[in-house]
């Protein structure tokens, strides 16, 4: 490194651990989004669109805003869209007072076309006038005035969108497709979570530590430092090989998805302070490679099965906890005894055992310095499905469960 850039080096550095402090400060108020807020961290990043997809009540605007509101100086921008939204209450509205004139002119401060990061809900439910607009603003940051002349290049550097369900009209699925990264939420799983949520209703904790950081370290880090990041040739090759292992698995990416994928991951190593790329950035690949939910399962397999052997691992137990939670199902309305004989017999034996080895799993996955997010999310799936058993099968008392997680 020249000497002249070693200033801006530790600006950088200071950038990404701010970054990392952030993402810290919202994966413990958000309980069961570690991943999720990073990943909306890396992909903003990589100067890239986010697609957080789930229910209601699954804390979707609510990160999203936390997030952006940690970017201090930057213009923030939020709609919530639906078939009747004009693309003038997008981008600008029409100046009356200009109009009363005989002028022709929209104002645009405040809107889309000012903002540098934004936050659109149920972006599928963009409507067919502002299609173009949308697609064009997400694609090339740019807007075309209503009123005709030259496009008017937006500072956007990235857009977080949410919905609680996948485009079912062509129209929406080319939006869809420009959305780099997709994020599935769901309910808490972990009812110790579940009962901190409940608790955290009626307690009143000390304001959280709030750190911010500056538009124009994000706009470098953006631009310079993450562009910067070396992808070494095991990276390539790696990602060559989980391309061949999805294709025989008849999951077909874009080659543009791919390319734009190296991004997240130079993003995903900046995050972590580290100068290249390593193995352990392709995790963030599990959001990027599938076009249905029901497609990321093999995706998230395929990917770790290349860089994480402890959340492999994790996943087949999970398939092992949510067998037993089919049978439980399967039994409903059968006697206590044989619910109890169930539980005895097979049951407790196999969850008890799956919580011992994901324990394990994830002090090994923590002391090689691995992602652990999918081995809590798996954890979570057990102690749930523990809880549905105990209290369903047994009769015992849930507060009494809680007491054991």
């Amino acid at each position: 490194m020249d000497a002249s850039d070693a200033p801006e080096a530790q600006d950088s550095q200071h950038t990404a651990k701010l970054l990392r402090a952030i993402s810290d400060e919202l994966s413990d108020r958000f309980y069961e989004r570690a991943d999720v807020v990073r990943t909306l961290v890396v992909t903003l990043l990589a100067g890239q669109h986010s697609l957080v997809l789930g229910p209601p009540g699954t804390a979707k605007s609510e990160m999203a805003r936390e997030l952006t509101g940690r970017v201090e100086g930057a213009s923030y921008w939020e709609i919530l869209l639906s078939k009747f939204t004009a693309p003038t209450r997008m981008f600008g509205p029409i100046d009356v007072a200009a109009l009363a004139r005989g002028e022709y002119r929209q104002v645009y401060d405040g809107r889309a076309t000012t903002a540098h990061i934004a936050f659109i809900d149920e972006i599928f439910k963009c409507s067919t006038a502002a299609l173009n607009e949308t697609l064009g603003y997400l694609n090339e940051r740019i807007y075309h005035p209503e009123s005709g002349g030259e496009p008017i290049r937006c500072p956007l550097i990235g857009a977080i969108t949410a919905s609680n369900e996948l485009p079912s009209a062509e129209d929406s699925a080319a939006i869809y497709d420009r959305l780099l990264v997709r994020i599935e939420v769901g309910y808490l799983e972990d009812p110790s979570n579940f009962a901190a949520l409940v608790r955290s209703a009626v307690s009143r904790p000390a304001a959280p530590t709030r750190t911010t950081v500056e538009l124009a370290a994000l706009q470098h880090a953006v631009t310079e430092a993450v562009p910067a990041v070396d992808v070494p040739d095991v990276i390539v090759d790696a990602v060559c090989t989980l391309r061949a292992a999805l294709r025989r698995r008849e999951l077909v990416v874009s080659d543009r998805r791919w390319r734009q994928a190296v991004g997240l991951l130079q993003a995903s190593a900046y995050l972590d302070g580290r100068p290249a790329v390593a193995e352990n950035d392709l995790s963030v690949l599990t959001h990027v490679l599938w076009d249905s939910p029901a497609q990321r399962p093999t995706v998230e397999r395929e990917v770790l099965h290349l860089v994480n052997p402890d959340a492999k691992e994790a996943l087949d137990l999970a398939d092992v906890v949510d067998e037993l939670e089919a049978q439980l199902d399967a039994m409903a309305g059968q006697s206590r005894e044989a619910l109890s004989d169930w539980v005895i017999k097979k049951a407790h034996n196999q969850l008890a055992t799956a919580g011992k080895r994901l324990e394990k799993l994830r002090e090994e996955a923590v002391t090689a310095g691995r992602s652990t997010t999918a081995i809590d999310r798996v954890t979570a799936r057990q102690r749930a499905v523990r809880t549905r058993v105990l209290t369903e099968a047994l009769g015992v008392d849930a507060s009494m469960v809680q007491a054991q997680l």
